[in-house]
């Protein structure tokens, strides 16, 4: 069998000689071989500790003390939290009366059905986020948790959340929710590495949970609002996710996901701007429809004037700088947003709300008891 020797040369470098050459008499020799005996790999180990892969071994049951940090990893806390506080905004934009504990429920069983989903994805997406440098410290990369425990958890999580909001809001609202976790596992996760369309089915899935918090209160999705809340969620998630994908693009083509930031960034940077711009018109139908006063069209003219002009400078100029900036703009927009839907919300002011209408009736029913004891006496 042909063997090379490797002779060191310096700390950087190293040149190779072919074994029919005369060994040299050196201690800094290493035979190289395509089959190393066992007391190479042993000697190799020894020498090169940093080299070393170390794979941790599962826990079959991991302590009771480490499952609140694992299972926040696994249902992406920090996600699932921004997107919950989308689905109380929609409960309290929505007309109607509501309670303190359907708000609960609301928000409990939208967080569960949001954590199942992120731990479902996360179950089926380990062998692809090993492959990417953001990705692979992940609870389940890691193995700090096994896949079968993951896979339960996220299960449980699922049922619970439906369960709850059948049982404590209402049916759509329950309906919704389990639309949103079967999109989300089953259509959007799939979609990642097979078409650019994914990015769209994604949004619908972070559409419908203001839309969740709508119905918890009304109980119907005919309503007009709904949908444009749905709508400016749908459309803020563009700007928001593409900008996230740009700085990403080199881990997403390692794994094999179909991102147009990998596939066409041109497309990628046309849609941020689309969508950016998409937000105007559905802010001035919030007004229209009645849900604001028209303080929050001015409002939020501003607010989504300052991310359309991120979203243009990145379309025109594509790259880290401008990426970045629109990502953290997008960040900051949609909180900013949805305080100013609770601002200028309709019917907290004098005149336009339903307290005020209420106070009315309660008032002529007072005059009626007045007059009645008046003539009776």
């Amino acid at each position: 069998m042909l063997r090379s020797q490797v002779t060191v040369l310096s700390r950087n470098g190293f040149h190779l000689r072919n074994s029919m050459i005369k060994k040299p008499q050196s201690s800094s020799i290493i035979r190289v071989c395509s089959c190393p005996t066992l007391f190479q790999q042993k000697q190799h180990l020894t020498d090169s500790p940093q080299r070393v892969t170390k794979f941790k071994v599962i826990e079959a049951n991991p302590p009771v003390s480490k499952l609140p940090s694992l299972y926040k990893e696994l249902v992406k806390f920090k996600l699932a939290a921004l997107v919950t506080l989308t689905t109380m905004a929609g409960y309290a934009i929505a007309p109607g009366e509501s309670t303190v504990t359907t708000l609960i429920a609301t928000t409990v069983g939208t967080g569960l059905c949001i954590g199942s989903a992120n731990a479902i994805n996360q179950w089926i997406e380990t062998p692809y986020d090993a492959q990417m440098l953001r990705t692979r410290n992940r609870v389940l990369g890691r193995r700090a948790l096994s896949q079968t425990h993951a896979f339960g958890f996220g299960t449980l999580t699922g049922v619970a959340g439906v369960s709850l909001l059948a049982t404590c809001v209402n049916p759509i609202t329950a309906a919704l929710g389990a639309a949103n976790v079967l999109l989300y596992t089953c259509v959007y996760t799939p979609m990642k590495r097979s078409s650019i369309a994914n990015t769209w089915a994604g949004a619908i899935v972070g559409a419908i949970p203001p839309m969740m918090g709508y119905t918890a209160v009304t109980g119907s999705l005919s309503d007009p609002a709904a949908w444009v809340l749905g709508g400016l969620l749908y459309a803020w998630q563009f700007p928001h996710f593409n900008s996230l994908a740009w700085s990403l693009r080199a881990d997403y083509s390692k794994a094999g996901y179909r991102m147009m930031a990998v596939t066409d960034p041109k497309l990628n940077a046309r849609v941020s701007l689309r969508y950016s711009l998409a937000m105007f018109p559905l802010c001035i139908a919030v007004p229209y429809l009645d849900m604001t006063s028209w303080w929050f069209a001015l409002d939020s003219t501003v607010v989504n004037g300052a991310m359309a002009w991120g979203a243009y400078k990145f379309w025109r100029s594509s790259n880290d700088k401008t990426g970045k900036q629109l990502f953290f703009g997008s960040v900051i927009h949609l909180p900013v947003l949805l305080a100013l839907l609770m601002i200028h919300k309709r019917w907290n002011l004098q005149g336009n709300d339903n307290t005020h209408a209420a106070l009315e009736d309660e008032e002529e029913e007072i005059e009626e008891i007045i007059q009645w004891v008046t003539d009776d006496e």
